[in-house]
């Protein structure tokens, strides 16, 4: 009867979650697709343990000594399984699927996270994150740092809106001044418009490239340049050159061409995308008084 008792009391222990068998293995080496999810890792203190990253992981600059396992939607088998990562982390745009495939065959523990341009969507990626990390405390503190900021931009624009009208903008995808892609609804490109203030004039749904006629006919008050090859001044005129109907536009004759970091556009919402609405909502609303990087982290 004793005998019975201790078997019994056993096996109510081993059927019993402990911490240490339910606790979920942190894997060591990762690779990273996603230039807004590789960001992440290092803001949540995960830098030492990526081995690689895909080309559109380009902040913060110490990213590009890792090596590069290609573009995120094209990325290479082979170049993964030769850095051996427990862990291959990416973004719902990540693929192609046979690549996948062969990874989770292969054994690679892979992490797809929404790429989104939703705060809640946000939220859930950092909060796997600090999982998979082992320090959920200091993804929920950057959430809410993170949030805070874009409600402080989100103020700053409505007081802007009281003496200033919303621009229509649109928002330019190219490649060393090609025919670049219009940023339509649904995608990225228009979140961060709105959020800056601005009313996306693209009313079709992601990226699509638009005739010389129609980018005329919406003539944009604001043009936002997303170049990933060329910056600047160099961005603004390579577009002109190869579109020389933009210089039509109002927003050409006026000289309103901003340029974008097209990174910000990847992987979901990142770290640097408040201060990339700062700079938006700047030449957006060019007679108020730009934010300083101070105002834009006070709740």
């Amino acid at each position: 009867m004793r005998l019975a008792h201790i078997l019994g009391g056993l096996a109510a222990v081993l059927l019993l979650p402990t911490p240490a068998l339910a606790a979920e293995p942190l894997p060591q080496r990762w690779v990273s697709s996603g230039g807004a999810i590789s960001e992440w890792v290092v803001a949540l203190g995960g830098e030492r343990r990526l081995v690689g990253v895909d080309t559109t992981s380009r902040h913060p600059a110490s990213l590009s000594r890792l090596p590069s396992v290609g573009y995120q939607r094209a990325l290479s088998a082979e170049g993964i399984l030769a850095l051996r990562p427990d862990l291959l982390l990416g973004s719902e745009e990540m693929g192609p699927p046979p690549v996948l495939e062969q990874l989770t065959a292969a054994g690679v523990r892979i992490e797809r996270l929404p790429a989104r341009a939703e705060l809640d969507s946000l939220q859930a990626n950092l909060l796997r994150l600090g999982q998979l990390l082992g320090d959920e405390a200091a993804a929920q503190r950057l959430f809410a740092d993170y949030q805070g900021r874009l409600q402080t931009q989100r103020r700053w624009v409505e007081q802007a809106q009281r003496s200033q009208a919303a621009p229509g903008v649109l928002l330019l995808l190219g490649h060393a001044g090609g025919s670049p892609l219009v940023g339509g609804i649904d995608t990225a490109a228009d979140w961060l418009i709105g959020q800056a203030g601005g009313r996306n004039l693209a009313r079709h749904s992601g990226y699509k490239a638009l005739s010389s006629e129609a980018l005329l006919a919406l003539d944009p008050q604001v043009l936002v340049i997303a170049d990933r090859a060329l910056e600047g001044e160099a961005a603004r005129q390579a577009l002109l050159q190869h579109n020389p109907a933009l210089a039509g536009t109002r927003a050409a004759r006026d000289a309103r061409l901003l340029a974008l970091d097209p990174t910000l556009l990847v992987g979901g919402l990142g770290p640097r995308v408040p201060d990339g609405l700062a700079m938006l909502a700047a030449g957006f609303y060019p007679a108020s008084q730009p934010q300083t990087a101070e105002a834009q982290r006070q709740p």
